[in-house]
């Protein structure tokens, strides 16, 4: 996930989803990694720069299969996320 410092919606996200996220099985299937949107890019290969934050972005083999731009709150996030993984064909049973 993209972020940076003094992000108000990095600070919502981190409020609404962040300690439920490591517990879901999206979380186990895809670990959270965030980077500073001003730092260094961790090595994955993005599908197009990222240029807001919060911008959550699926990654697959090092490569970005997709990606949530901005905090749609807690209400929307979980519905885009779950599109996200079947877009990606990534399961979320452990087989995968």
């Amino acid at each position: 996930m993209a972020e940076e410092q003094g992000c108000f919606w990095c600070q919502k996200w981190d409020e609404e989803i962040a300690a439920i996220y490591p517990k879901t099985a999206e979380g186990r299937a895809a670990p959270l990694r965030r980077y500073d949107l001003h730092a260094d890019s961790p090595d994955v290969e993005f599908e197009r720069r990222v240029s807001f934050t919060p911008t959550f972005i699926l990654v697959r083999d090092g490569q970005e299969t997709g990606r949530i731009e901005g905090h749609p709150g807690p209400d929307f996030f979980w519905g885009l996320l779950q599109i996200l993984f079947n877009d990606a064909e990534i399961p979320l049973d452990g087989t995968g």
